[in-house]
């Protein structure tokens, strides 16, 4: 676990709001914020794309165009350059504080892994190429983003050899979940909006529409107009994943943000089609790394 990482490496903080130890690497920086009390509106901006992780505690982040979201462990928040935040830490102590991750990586870096990947993939004309979209995105991340998180931090702190070019693969590897993080984001708002602008669109809105329902790929083919591999292949390019696993990736989503909203978790288990308690529990704590329990208690908290 990070937090048991860093607990190891432990130092005494110079302050108690915010305290930063960082460690920097090849177009990137990574930093560690820990906050020791309560304290409220205190600014963040950086320069470059940051990307945020809360590792324990609580924040509330407010942006000047009104954006105002609790922030918890699992989560991630992506700034945009020179775009000022700020924070509250509403339950910081001095024997739990506040803990968040953050990996400042170069725009210019980001530019030329979107190129790299507009030249090796090709996505559907009608959602554009690669490109890193400058505005606040706010999501739960999963297991994978949360194991490579872990990874990178032992990546910069250690003194290997190699450390530079490591660096490097897990920045890309980060920054390639970002973008797409970014583009099913606007490929979602895009189908909501216009479910039959093309036969993907209208397959995808089904899927987002249906989620308590047992999908048949012969519909969406039909829905698609497309024969069964060629639909399964641009899907893939599309979102990263087969049909029927974003289907269970949106049944979560769509459950942690029931969740968040103070319903009970099992009227949200079986209201989104999964058929027992059990399973629901533990497909939640794959995708997002704590149980439903575990969250909502995070909620009430």
């Amino acid at each position: 676990m990070i937090t048991e990482f860093l607990n190891n490496k432990k130092t005494e903080p110079k302050v108690l709001v915010e305290n930063k130890i960082s460690f920097n690497g090849p177009q990137s920086q990574l930093s560690i914020y820990d906050t020791f009390e309560p304290a409220q509106k205190v600014q963040l901006k950086s320069d470059q794309p940051l990307f945020c992780a809360m590792i324990s505690g609580k924040k509330i982040m407010h942006s000047d165009d009104n954006y105002h979201s609790d922030f918890f462990p699992h989560e991630s928040f992506v700034m945009a350059p020179n775009q000022i935040v700020e924070i509250d830490f509403p339950i910081a102590q001095l024997t739990q504080p506040t803990r968040c991750l953050a990996i400042e990586i170069s725009s210019d870096r980001i530019t030329q892994i979107a190129e790299q990947l507009n030249y090796s993939q090709q996505k559907s004309k009608e959602f554009g190429d690669w490109q890193y979209q400058p505005q606040i995105v706010h999501t739960r991340h999963n297991a994978q983003t949360q194991t490579l998180l872990q990874r990178m931090t032992h990546i910069y702190s250690e003194n290997h050899q190699d450390r530079s070019f490591m660096i490097d693969l897990a920045v890309n590897e980060l920054t390639i979940r970002l973008l797409r993080q970014q583009s099913r984001a606007l490929m979602m708002s895009f189908c909501m909006l216009q479910s039959d602008f093309s036969g993907m669109t209208a397959a995808i809105n089904y899927i987002e529409t249906h989620l308590a329902d047992n999908i048949e790929i012969a519909h969406l083919c039909k829905l698609a107009c497309m024969s069964r591999t060629k639909f399964f292949n641009e899907f893939k390019q599309n979102l990263g994943c087969t049909p029927f696993v974003f289907q269970q990736q949106q049944r979560l989503k769509k459950a942690h943000e029931l969740i968040s909203s103070g319903r009970q978790i099992t009227q949200v288990c079986f209201e989104l089609g999964f058929t027992s308690c059990s399973h629901f529990s533990r497909v939640f704590k794959q995708f997002y790394g704590t149980s439903p329990k575990t969250f909502q208690q995070y909620q009430l908290g």
